[in-house]
Order: structure tokens, then C-alpha cells, then sequence
């Protein structure tokens, strides 16, 4: 089963929260990347993955990082809550991705989301039938999932162990 896409979540799935510096607006001037993350985008972009930023918050903020660190330009599609009109776990935040990239639902199992919050990402993702993948790098975040939508199908505990999993998951085809 070849992966179709990946999604990313932003905030210390790609950027380290904690390094954040923010205007009035709260929107973040600029971050540093978590350890790995701009190897992993390039990487996948090199084996011709599409990627797709599914984030809530100010677009901004996804603008002035990802470019900060010359990444935005590999992203295919962005999927951002306050340009949405919805926040995740709401399944048009990842369907507006989807759209974009023409995955059909019947392609949706081929599709990873890569996220740090489980109520969040992760669930989103499992109730859109998409594979989750939960980054538990950060402390800021509850580790426990609350219900059965919340359990990661795939754990990682840096960036660069996605390409781990998709190396499982290329060989379970």
C-alpha cells in the first residue's frame, strides 16, 4: 500500500512551541524547527511525497516560520483552522486537504497524519479513516488518550522516526 500523502500538524509537531515569538496578533514571528523536522520535509519531499500543513491557528504564523526555515515551498497544500473556518478534529480541516491534493475517500487509508495532540490530530484522523501518527515529543500535551478515536495507530518520539514508519508500512504491502 504506497502512502498517497502526509499531513503535518504545526505547533511542536514541526515548530518547538516553546520557542515561539508571537506580535499582538498572536501570530508567531518566528520558531525553531524540533530537532529532525526540516530533514524529514525534505526527505519526503525527495521520495515525491505530497505534504500538506493541517494546523490550527493564524496563517501567519505557518508563513513566517515554514519560511523562516526555507520549508514552506515543499509544502502541496495547507489546511489552516482560521482559513477553514473550523478547528480539528473537525473532518473538514483534513477533507479541505484531501480536496486539494484530489485523494479520493477510498484513499484515505493511505494517507498519514502526523500530529503531537491526540484529541486533536490523532482523532481527527482515525475518525476520517486516514493513519495517525503521534508525535510525543513535547510536554505539553496530554500523553493518555481520553477514548478508542484518540489511540495512535503509530507512535514516534522525534521527526526522523517517520521515515521508520513508513518503511514498516512499505513493506507490509
Amino acid at each position: 500500500m504506497p502512502v498517497r500523502a502526509i499531513f503535518f500538524d504545526f505547533g511542536d509537531t514541526l515548530a518547538d512551541e516553546a520557542t515561539e515569538v508571537k506580535d499582538a496578533t498572536q501570530t508567531t514571528l518566528r520558531a525553531e524547527l524540533i530537532p529532525g523536522a526540516a530533514e524529514l520535509l525534505r526527505e519526503l519531499k525527495q521520495r515525491d511525497l505530497p505534504l500538506a500543513l493541517v494546523a490550527d491557528g493564524r496563517p501567519g504564523t505557518y508563513h513566517n516560520v515554514l519560511r523562516q526555515h526555507d520549508v514552506y515551498d515543499l509544502f502541496d497544500a495547507f489546511a489552516i483552522s482560521e482559513e477553514v473556518g473550523v478547528e480539528k478534529p473537525d473532518r473538514r480541516m483534513f477533507e479541505h486537504a484531501l480536496q486539494q491534493l484530489a485523494i479520493e475517500p477510498a484513499d484515505y487509508g493511505r494517507v498519514l497524519m502526523v500530529g503531537n495532540n491526540l484529541a486533536r490530530d490523532v482523532c481527527g484522523a482515525n475518525r476520517l479513516g486516514l493513519i495517525s501518527v503521534w508525535l510525543d515529543w513535547a510536554p505539553r500535551r496530554s500523553k493518555t488518550p481520553a477514548n478508542a478515536d484518540e489511540v495512535p495507530h503509530h507512535t514516534i518520539k522525534q521527526p526522523l522516526q517517520l521515515l521508520d514508519v513508513l518503511s514498516r508500512l512499505s513493506q507490509s504491502e
